[in-house]
């Protein structure tokens, strides 16, 4: 059965450097040249395209197969991929000059690579090399540091429409030949371009990491460089138990706004979809940040009228946000600390606390749960969006990964399971608890009282 007139299979399977493969040889780019054509020609219904692993002739590719045919392409380059659409997709003509057709040749081939391919791993481990997976994950942090060091000195805007490494290292004010490492290992990493000697950036650099450019992340992932600094006390902070590197300072405060709005902007929308408001009014947003969700829930549910409280310098941010979205006179703000903060009892239908949990102890939860369920009218809900750990804690990864996060940021925080939010909500009186699980390693705590 075929449920497309078409079924195309690209093969971008990734090998070390050094192993023939169809990416290094350019398939990812012949795939995004393929979804492009596809849908200039109005036939994106009419094939699935898929990507794939090993096809076993990596010295040919990049290789595509298309069913129900069963049509080996290979060597294809993006210029080649409109005249396989609107020949063979469109017209059901075969591209023949593209096709290769020595089946015993290519068994011979696919065999042959194989072998070479097992023994080579196979020499690696009686060697006790390290496998390639491990070492990768080890030395992850070199291409992360290329990128941080890149947006912390705005190299991306720099680049602008274009550069030698040393008109941008003038923008930047650093050494001509540093630049020029820099360029090339961001070139390596695929977010550059190079012709000549001369630097641009990739439609995605373009897109997220120029300042100013209206989906620019470059701010928000300057938190990410913060923390960089925060993840190399790790060692110490396990030793003693809590972070060594506690205080903030240094404009941390609106790089860490703008990740948390970032991440919210980008889920807000299922949020608001999986609490089913269900007539609520009244929303407290408590530690709300850029008051991304209480734009979301507002801009969802007519007359809604909601309440971010956070501290006194994260207040300017969230209210200019509100201003851009044109809430205002139904999103108001509050500064203070929400443990201690006073909260109008029974005023709310909805409490949300968003990315706030794993920021305290288990006894600062408790007590934070129980002001929750104060503010709130009978039957009013309470609303967690966090990482929730299963309930061994080593999954979902992110989690896990996370609790580290909160070991070298915070005095006391970590990411919990469901059972211990179970037992925290249960504790401060909800009657009803539920786990909403959302695409992403975030998910949902919604409890009634």
């Amino acid at each position: 059965m075929e449920p497309f007139r078409y079924h195309a299979f690209v093969c971008t399977q990734e090998k070390p450097e050094g192993v023939p493969c169809c990416s290094t040889a350019g398939s990812f780019r012949v795939l995004d040249a393929l979804h492009g054509a596809l849908g200039a020609q109005g036939l994106s219904d009419e094939v699935q395209v898929s990507s794939c692993g090993c096809l076993g002739i990596c010295d040919s590719g990049p290789v595509m197969i298309v069913y129900p045919e069963g049509i080996w392409y290979t060597r294809l380059t993006p210029a080649d991929v409109p005249e396989i659409v609107s020949s063979h997709f469109q017209s059901g003509k075969k591209v023949a000059r593209l096709e290769r057709t020595d089946s015993e040749a290519m068994k011979a081939e696919m065999i042959d690579h194989r072998n070479r391919y097992l023994a080579m791993l196979k020499a690696k481990d009686a060697a006790g090399v390290l496998p390639d997976d491990v070492s990768d994950m080890i030395r992850g942090f070199m291409p992360s540091r290329v990128i941080l060091t890149a947006l912390e000195l705005d190299l991306f805007t720099a680049v602008d429409q274009g550069g030698t490494a040393t008109k941008i290292a003038g923008k930047i004010q650093c050494a001509v030949r540093a630049t020029e490492m820099l360029l090339n290992a961001l070139v390596g990493l695929k977010l550059l371009q190079k012709s000549g000697d001369t630097y641009t950036n990739t439609p995605l650099a373009a897109r997220f990491f120029v300042e100013g450019v209206p989906d620019s992340a470059r701010m928000a992932q300057l938190h990410i460089a913060n923390l960089w600094k925060r993840w190399s006390t790790l060692t110490e902070a396990v030793k003693s138990g809590t972070s060594v590197a506690l205080g903030g300072g240094n404009g941390s405060v609106k790089p860490f706004i703008a990740a948390m709005d970032h991440n919210a902007r980008g889920r807000a929308r299922a949020v608001v979809q999986a609490v089913e408001v269900n007539g609520a009014q009244r929303l407290l947003d408590l530690g709300g940040g850029s008051g991304a969700y209480s734009i979301a829930f507002a801009q969802a549910v007519p007359g809604l009228q909601a309440e971010v409280v956070d501290l006194a310098d994260v207040l300017p941010i969230a209210q200019e946000h509100i201003r851009k979205a044109g809430m205002a006179d139904r999103i108001t703000t509050r500064a203070g600390d929400m443990l201690t903060v006073a909260l109008d009892v029974g005023k709310y239908d909805l409490v949300l606390l968003s990315a706030i949990c794993h920021m305290f102890s288990p006894e600062e939860n408790r007590q934070l749960l129980a002001r929750a369920f104060q503010a709130l009218a009978p039957h009013g809900r309470l609303v967690i969006s966090d990482f929730i750990l299963e309930p061994d804690k080593t999954a979902p990864r992110f989690g896990a990964l996370f609790a580290l996060n909160m070991l070298v940021n915070t005095r006391a925080g970590s990411s919990y399971s469901e059972p211990e939010y179970d037992a925290w909500l249960t504790e401060a009186g909800f009657s009803e608890t539920e786990r909403v699980r959302l695409p992403g390693p975030a998910n949902l705590m919604i409890a009634t009282k």
